[in-house]
């Protein structure tokens, strides 16, 4: 009894090969690997290009040559004078997925010398090839014949030797024939226009029929005559790229990681939010047009092309892979961009003020979050002030004390009479803006940041003498009268501009209570015992006349009451309208009510009454 459990156990522990449809698999692979049909040519280049390589480490002098031929009836063939295959290796390389002679025991030696290591490229060709043949001779073993592989979408395939006259040369000859509605991929313009966009920065002779495909050395690497002509040769770069002129580039080289590129300066506004993409090219073969993860979050304001031989690819070649690699790339990168922005805030404003006007909005976002951002961009960036729009540093150069304000509305209120007392605003209300104010002295020691308030604004305000004042007392006891059911106090100064007649100033306290004010008025009972009892000691908003304005100094000598508060209302109408504040229904009533009552008073005497 033992002897046979045993027996069994040993039998159910032995071990089993899976079973794989390899008709399902092909489909799997070349269908749903890759986003895109055209990725079958840039694995037929990737083939190609690394079978020379493996060519030339072993006979430096050998020919590197890759020739493309599209018939225009729905085939495509594709040459190299490469290190070719053996019919052992058909047998072991071809018709074995996952397996590629690229790929050693060693990963770093695998992605040293070669674009693939996968052992799958050559099934993107199913996308939009039928039929595939493969005819190769050896560079290894000059004795070995000719080898022939001829596969089929089904996941079939057949192996035979060729006489000698088949290929005399080392290297090898792909044929795909279209499948079925995808011959439109193997159109000579097609196939053109791919291999200039996959191979214009391969290290070798690559041609489509007679045309050349390769275009070195890349622009960025170019020796241009002189820096005016490198500048224009790289927009016309990136026009051909991405369809835009830049507003700047910026030369990309980390040595140590094998980068070399360029980054183009969007001419445009876009969100910080949006992903920006890339274009990377692995030793010289277009990886992709959409690396995400290539730049800081913070650089959304540059698209790039760049080739490298460090960054490790994706199984797809359609994506880079996140490791250790590409974030210390990432962080390079990053430094290089914010060289250039040191570079233009220490000795080009002229250039850095072009590109704040057009980011100004995005690098505002970022500052928020990103310390060295702050750091270098916050005394450049514009804010509206009251002296115009203006940057920190440029601001706070002029005024001794940077005062602000947390809100458009105040903004308003106080702007133009600040100004004209010589107080130096700035409108913090936008989004981000009155943080990084308050942020200044963080990056430029010494710098006074202050809120702008409406007790400050009021006490830059000359006073009236008291014998002045008090000869208008009756006159203010009745526009007291009248503007207080609105919450609202009137208070007498002297200031400029002479033509301001009345100032409405308020702050967010004064505006909540006034908010908590009539949501209790229109509540029922219950809510509004319960707003009642958070009614708080907020400071009342104030209707400031100007002494100096000859209207206020008319109406002060009105005797008629009635008059008096018809013409208060209209001051504190017309200054609600100044500081472009939101009418309440109340205030709306009584801008109606006012304007009613001087039209009556002017017409007072037409009637004959």
């Amino acid at each position: 009894m033992d002897s046979q459990t045993s027996q069994s156990s040993q039998a159910s522990q032995s071990p089993h090969t899976f079973q794989v449809d390899l008709r399902g698999l092909v489909d799997l692979l070349s269908h749903h690997l890759y986003s895109s049909p055209k990725v079958y040519l840039r694995e037929l280049l990737q083939n190609a290009v690394d079978a020379v390589t493996a060519r030339r480490e072993r006979d430096p002098g050998a020919p590197a040559t890759v020739r493309l031929y599209a018939d225009g009836a729905g085939g495509l063939r594709i040459e190299d004078s490469g290190i070719g295959l053996t019919e052992p290796d058909v047998h072991s390389l071809l018709a074995t997925i996952g397996r590629s002679s690229k790929r050693a025991e060693g990963l770093q030696e695998a992605r040293s010398g070669f674009l693939g290591q996968f052992g799958i490229g050559l099934l993107a060709c199913f996308v939009v090839a039928e039929r595939v043949r493969v005819v190769s001779r050896s560079a290894l073993d000059p004795q070995a014949p000719p080898v022939e592989w001829t596969a089929r979408d089904d996941g079939s395939y057949t192996v035979r030797t060729l006489p000698d006259s088949a290929r005399t040369e080392p290297g090898t000859t792909v044929h795909l024939v279209a499948r079925a509605g995808a011959a439109e991929w193997l159109s000579p313009e097609r196939v053109r226009a791919l291999a200039r966009d996959f191979g214009s920065l391969l290290p070798y002779d690559v041609r489509v029929e007679d045309e050349q495909v390769t275009d070195l050395p890349a622009p960025w690497d170019r020796a241009w005559p002189s820096p005016a002509e490198r500048r224009a040769g790289l927009a016309r770069h990136c026009h051909e790229l991405f369809g835009f002129t830049p507003l700047d580039s910026i030369t990309l080289d980390v040595p140590l990681a094998g980068v070399r590129g360029v980054a183009y300066v969007l001419p445009s506004a876009v969100s910080p939010a949006q992903r920006a993409t890339h274009r990377v090219h692995l030793k010289g073969m277009l990886l992709t047009e959409r690396a995400e993860q290539l730049l800081p979050d913070w650089a959304f304001f540059v698209r790039c092309v760049l080739d490298t031989d460090s960054l490790r690819p994706t199984a797809s070649r359609e994506a880079l892979y996140e490791d250790e690699t590409l974030a210390a790339v990432r962080e390079a990168l990053g430094e290089r961009v914010r060289g250039w922005l040191t570079g233009l805030a220490a000795g080009d404003p002229e250039r850095l003020s072009a590109f704040l006007a057009v980011h100004h909005l995005g690098v505002k976002s970022l500052a928020r979050h990103d310390a060295e951002m702050l750091r270098i961009m916050l005394p450049w960036l514009p804010f509206e002030t009251t002296d115009g729009r203006l940057s920190l540093e440029e601001f706070a150069q002029r005024h001794p004390v940077v005062h602000f304000t947390r809100t458009v509305e105040e903004y308003r209120q106080v702007a133009a009479i600040a100004s004209a007392q010589g107080i130096g605003v700035i409108n913090g209300g936008y989004t981000c803006d009155s943080e990084l104010v308050e942020a200044l002295p963080s990056v430029r020691p010494g710098t006074v940041v202050a809120e702008l308030d409406p007790d400050t604004v009021t006490a830059h305000l000359d006073t009236v003498d008291p014998a002045e004042e008090l000869a208008l007392s009756g006159f203010l006891a009745a526009a007291r009268a009248k503007l207080d059911p609105l919450g609202c106090d009137v208070v007498l100064r002297a200031f400029h501009p002479l033509s301001v007649p009345a100032l409405h100033l308020d702050d967010r306290a004064a505006r909540h209570e006034q908010a908590r004010a009539e949501a209790e008025e229109r509540a029922d009972e219950l809510w509004a015992g319960i707003l009642g009892s958070l009614r708080g000691s907020a400071p009342r908003a104030r209707l400031v006349l100007n002494h100096l304005n000859p209207l206020i100094r008319r109406i002060g000598s009105l005797g008629d009451a009635e008059l008096i508060g018809t013409a208060t209302e209209s001051l504190y109408g017309q200054a609600l309208l100044m500081a472009r504040r939101p009418l309440r229904p109340a205030d709306s009533a009584l801008l109606n009510r006012a304007f009613i009552g001087l039209l009556e008073w002017a017409t007072h005497g037409e009637d004959g009454k």
